[in-house]
């Protein structure tokens, strides 16, 4: 059994299953929520894609929250037509978002382009100020929201930026700086299956991938994605 933990992370959960990992998170997520809300008047989430994230999504959705009082932005976007259904905010809406006023949904308007839509959702998020949570995917190259490895996008200033090149469909797309992602004050990471092991074993071991420049987050994980490792406690 190899024994490793993440470098910089708060705080590591390990799930049976992707259903465990989903449930554990959202009751994370709501408390996160209800704490915030305790000390301020609104609170700002960001959104992640992906299959994970949609569990999870789900299941919050049938929680009993002050969803006036919560306010949803995106981690990143693709750029595709308004309601395409490989963009994030068209799966957040089917299974997040459908009874929240449209006024707390801010999505990226990718569809006007990479450069057009970071700019103006660098207003946006100016806005904003810091977001009190971001939820986090990690891609099996590492990536997380739409920063990937050796993209220049990784290295950009200022809250959003315009990504080219990306190695996935579509090549074109719109994400929040690493900076923006460790201004959050909460960040989790929701990390299932055993295509995300060799990422994980890279952050593990010190690769400089971009989801491991995401300073101070929880994981949850299951254990399809740490099958054969033993995961040491956060310090």
């Amino acid at each position: 059994m190899n024994l490793f933990i993440l470098p910089h992370a708060a705080r590591m959960t390990v799930c049976a299953d992707v259903d465990e990992l989903a449930a554990a998170a959202a009751q994370r997520i709501a408390e996160l929520i209800e704490d915030t809300l305790a000390a301020q008047e609104v609170c700002n989430i960001a959104l992640a894609g992906g299959d994970t994230p949609h569990r999870c999504y789900r299941l919050l959705r049938e929680m009993s929250l002050p969803w006036t009082r919560i306010h949803f932005y995106f981690d990143d976007e693709r750029c595709l037509p308004i309601g395409d259904s490989k963009r994030n905010d068209t799966m957040a809406r089917d299974s997040l978002l459908s009874s929240v006023p449209a006024a707390n949904i801010h999505a990226i308007p990718a569809e006007l382009g990479s450069a057009v839509a970071a700019a103006l959702y660098a207003q946006e998020m100016a806005s904003a100020g810091a977001l009190d949570l971001v939820l986090l995917g990690l891609g099996e190259d590492g990536h997380t929201a739409s920063l990937f490895p050796g993209n220049a996008a990784l290295q950009a200033a200022g809250p959003v930026v315009a990504v080219s090149g990306a190695p996935k469909l579509p090549p074109e797309r719109v994400s929040l700086s690493l900076s923006a992602l460790n201004a959050a004050r909460h960040k989790l990471f929701l990390v299932a299956g055993s295509a995300k092991r060799d990422a994980l074993k890279g952050i593990a071991q010190g690769a400089d991938l971009p989801a491991a420049r995401v300073l101070q987050a929880e994981w949850y994980l299951d254990r399809n994605a740490t099958l054969g490792f033993e995961m040491l406690p956060c310090e």
